[in-house]
């Protein structure tokens, strides 16, 4: 196993570089623990306040739990955006029960993970169960151990990440041989380690074996459980779930990523996948446009040493068309952050004249509004600098020698605020 402050730090990078990957929502999830055998929370989903009567009455517990469904963590301690708060409510009626719907249903649930918030568009109404005790259980894929790995932790029902952070010894990691897979000897050591004992022991690695096979069955990254609960009838319970799917695994798993919830999603990035973009909104305000994922990082860099700070990570690839450009361009200047934009092109298989026609399209279609300093080097470079003289964009269009030369003038045109 890993030391406990190595395997603190695993967790939070782990926890904080999902976004690449499929996230579906607490609902899906509790749909595939049944597939498997998992015990679970059970409830049903909702979209309107007229089906949480009927749901109210199918819940095996005289009292419900009605759940904001987003894609992100501290839903209970989030904010709607009409001031409404929590995301996550004990109803002891019906009654009581629609009118935590009618808050939540179709508002903004703003949390410590999600920026501005996300719109609640369903909600999981599900059976309110006796805790006696909570743990905090996950599998994920790290390469650092070249396939699976489990953490645990007895601090369950709490932020995991606030726990790595002041109790890194209360995280418990544990790799699995990808040949062998999870064996109900490994699984009753990992249970014992994190603190379940008695009779809670058995059910506990059972849960952890049925969750290791619908993570191999279902491509998944990354499986998260907080909390695991023991209940005082014997039973050890997901009470809420997490699961991320690689991206890669979409044709062998189009069922599953038919239920993706774009309205959960960055509006840009999902235009940027139509076109075969690669975009990540970030917190700054220059904006780059480049070619590649390492020369991208690069950029992002060099902007850094300068003084800047980057709106956006957007690799538009060896085989991006003029329109992808256009598009590209389109979608950063969305960004109202921006402030101004760095294009950095080295051309080989994505040719610098293909860049140059789709900024000299975007910024004529656009009506771009802020500088765009322009590095292209490689493939038709003088073919693609001509494109943009010709342009008669000067104002707008600002060549760089090189990339470091193109940081120094963004970086100056574009001051940190």
């Amino acid at each position: 196993m890993l030391g406990s402050n190595r395997a603190a730090a695993l967790l939070t990078r782990a926890l904080q570089s999902q976004q690449r990957h499929l996230n579906v929502h607490e609902y899906v999830g509790k749909d595939l623990m049944k597939k498997y055998g998992v015990d679970h929370q059970r409830g049903a989903v909702v979209t309107e306040v007229s089906q949480i009567a009927s749901v109210f009455e199918n819940t095996p517990t005289d009292l419900c739990v009605v759940k904001a469904q987003i894609l992100a963590g501290g839903r209970g301690k989030g904010v709607f955006n009409t001031g409404f708060k929590g995301g996550v409510k004990l109803a002891k009626t019906a009654a009581e029960a629609e009118g935590y719907a009618k808050e939540m249903l179709g508002n903004i649930l703003v949390t410590k993970q999600n920026g501005a918030g996300q719109p609640v568009n369903q909600l999981f109404v599900a059976e309110c169960l006796d805790i006696q005790k909570e743990y905090y259980f996950a599998m994920m894929l790290q390469g650092a151990f070249g396939g699976p790995v489990m953490l645990g932790s007895h601090r369950g029902g709490m932020d995991i990440e606030t726990v790595a952070k002041e109790n890194p010894e209360d995280i418990h990691t544990q790799p699995i041989d990808i040949k062998t897979g999870l064996t109900q000897e490994m699984a009753l050591a990992f249970a014992t380690k994190i603190g379940f004992e008695g009779e809670y022991v058995a059910p506990a690695a059972d849960a952890m074996i049925k969750l290791y096979k619908t993570m191999t069955e279902c491509d998944g990254t990354m499986i998260e459980i907080n909390p695991l609960a023991e209940t005082p009838d014997g039973r050890v319970v997901c009470i809420d779930a997490k699961f991320n799917f690689d991206d890669s695994a979409g044709e062998r798993q189009a069922k599953l990523f038919a239920l993706r919830d774009t309205t959960q999603e960055d509006e840009k990035e999902v235009q940027a996948e139509k076109y075969g973009l690669n975009y990540i909104a970030l917190d700054g305000n220059i904006a780059c446009l480049v070619n590649g994922a390492g020369l991208a990082m690069a950029t992002m860099d060099i902007i850094h040493q300068n003084g800047g700070e980057p709106a956006n990570f957007l690799d538009v690839g060896g085989g991006a068309t003029k329109e992808a450009v256009t598009a590209a361009f389109k979608i950063i200047t969305s960004d109202p952050k921006v402030t101004g934009i760095l294009v950095n092109i080295f051309g080989g298989i994505m040719r610098c004249d293909t860049i140059a026609n789709g900024i000299v399209a975007a910024a004529k279609e656009v009506d771009i509004k802020v500088p765009v300093v322009c590095r292209l080097a490689g493939t038709n470079q003088e073919l693609g600098q001509k494109i943009l003289k010709d342009s008669g964009l000067d104002e707008k269009l600002i060549a760089a020698a090189d990339l470091d030369d193109a940081a120094r003038k963004i970086t100056k045109l574009c001051p940190k605020e």
